[in-house]
């Protein structure tokens, strides 16, 4: 999952913050902190997400803005319930 790569970016000190690598990934610091967010998932969530079947054709299955709207929510119990 990109969040996974980029917050271990960070973590290793590749990259500064969040600011930088929005700039080298070419997108504005709000999207960034979108894809971050999705570091917040509970475990199985992300490994759900990482197992996900291709889709082929027709639209996902999974959208990431609702996976966002999960990923807000610091609780991981409410995470499993609303996943």
């Amino acid at each position: 999952m990109l969040a996974i790569q980029c917050d271990q970016l960070i973590r290793d000190g590749v990259i500064k913050n969040q600011s930088e690598l929005a700039h080298y990934a070419q997108v504005t610091t709000a999207r960034m902190t979108h894809i971050m967010w999705l570091t917040n998932l509970t475990p199985e969530i992300q490994e759900a997400i990482l197992f996900l079947p291709r889709v082929e054709s027709g639209p996902d299955t999974v959208k990431e803005i609702d996976l966002r709207r999960i990923a807000r929510v610091m609780e991981w119990g409410v995470q499993r319930a609303r996943w």
